[in-house]
């Protein structure tokens, strides 16, 4: 039995992660800034990422209340992207404070305590974009991809002290995550959408491909077929993935013309 605590945990794959560690009798800590999702859940805490004083009440409530922490499952994140003539900069500040910053604060304000255990493991959830860098996107290509490079580095520091660092970067799948969406480029944000709510691939699909991937030892977990044929295509055969990406760079352009 595990210790976990998930952020984001209200809703989305968040949930789903916190229904698949509990279906295997882990103990869970469901985290969100919002608790109206949360009910009925035994442990449940508001954690705002983007609050170092949030972040220290976590950390003091699984020490007062387990002695510790198993997995750090750094899930909560946003929606973004957009055109690089077309995102304001305000728009790269707000998802860089939420979807990078968010995981750095959680991951430096555990570190210590995993370092003391001598045990334990951090799970960042990036996505596709972190690994594959659709046009139109820039922002969101740019945290995700940051996110796998902190997760990997986070694996090399902590690798000495027995802890493990694991990226999830799962493609489109069926989940509230544009709720979230904020910007200028109605063009991709609709794009976006459409590929979300189209998805076959469903939160708990995803969450159940994570625990197997956990279970592996996978250090880059890409939990679904679309995510690992693309991801393939760029490793092996770059010319043919380059096509792909700018001829939707161009449908894209056309659809605002």
């Amino acid at each position: 039995m595990s210790r976990v605590l998930v952020t984001g945990a209200a809703s989305g794959l968040g949930a789903a992660l916190c229904r698949a560690f509990l279906a295997r009798g882990d103990e869970v800590l469901a985290t969100d800034v919002d608790l109206r999702g949360l009910d009925g859940l035994d442990h449940r805490l508001k954690l705002d990422i983007t609050s170092d004083d949030d972040w220290a009440a976590a950390l003091a409530h699984v020490t007062d209340t387990w002695g510790g922490v198993d997995l750090l499952v750094n899930n909560a994140g946003v929606a973004g992207g957009g055109r690089l003539d077309v995102a304001t900069m305000e728009e790269w500040e707000w998802i860089t404070n939420i979807n990078l910053f968010g995981a750095v604060r959680g991951t430096r304000t555990f570190v210590p305590l995993l370092k003391r255990q001598r045990s334990g493991a951090i799970v960042n959830v990036a996505s596709l974009a972190g690994l594959v860098h659709p046009a139109g996107m820039a922002s969101y290509n740019a945290v995700k991809a940051a996110v796998v490079a902190l997760t990997e580095t986070t694996g090399h520091e902590l690798a000495a002290y027995g802890v493990t660092a694991h990226v999830v970067c799962p493609s489109y799948f069926r989940t509230n995550l544009m709720a979230s969406l904020q910007g200028e480029d109605a063009a991709l944000g609709a794009v976006m959408t459409r590929l979300v709510e189209s998805s076959p691939i469903t939160a708990d699909d995803i969450a159940a491909a994570v625990l197997e991937g956990l279970e592996r030892g996978d250090e880059v977990i890409v939990p679904d077929q679309p995510a690992r044929d693309a991801w393939e295509l760029k490793q092996h055969d770059r010319a043919a993935y380059d096509a792909v990406m700018r001829a939707q760079a161009a449908k894209l352009e056309k659809g605002t013309q």
